[in-house]
């Protein structure tokens, strides 16, 4: 597994939200990179966002998640074209970032 995951629960339909892209970066000064880039399974999981045998350095990374393109997929009309979630990692051990959406809102929270 991953040293960083993410599921998404589309909460309006009930079930996980499959083909979302989703990018992992690491903040750099004021700046962000990119590391890592996947997209949801049939489960609305990335098990494999980073290689299983990669960690990353502590400090603060942000997911973003594309969400404009999930719902264009059913013409559901949204109100964020994408969702962005900052966090802190502190050490080497595992960090799963899940979302909770639907078309005018999310939540998220540390899983495990």
């Amino acid at each position: 597994m991953s040293h960083i995951t993410t599921h998404i629960l589309d909460t309006t339909k009930g079930k996980p939200a499959a083909n979302v892209s989703i990018a992992l970066l690491e903040q750099a000064g004021d700046n962000w990179q990119e590391i890592a880039r996947g997209k949801t399974n049939a489960d609305g999981r990335i098990p494999d966002l980073l290689p299983k045998e990669k960690t990353v350095a502590p400090g603060v990374y942000k997911m973003k998640f594309y969400t404009q393109e999930y719902f264009a997929q059913d013409a559901t009309a949204n109100f964020y074209p994408f969702v962005e979630i900052v966090f802190n990692v502190t050490g080497s051990e595992h960090y799963h970032v899940p979302l909770l959406l639907n078309p005018f809102g999310y939540s998220t929270y540390r899983g495990s």
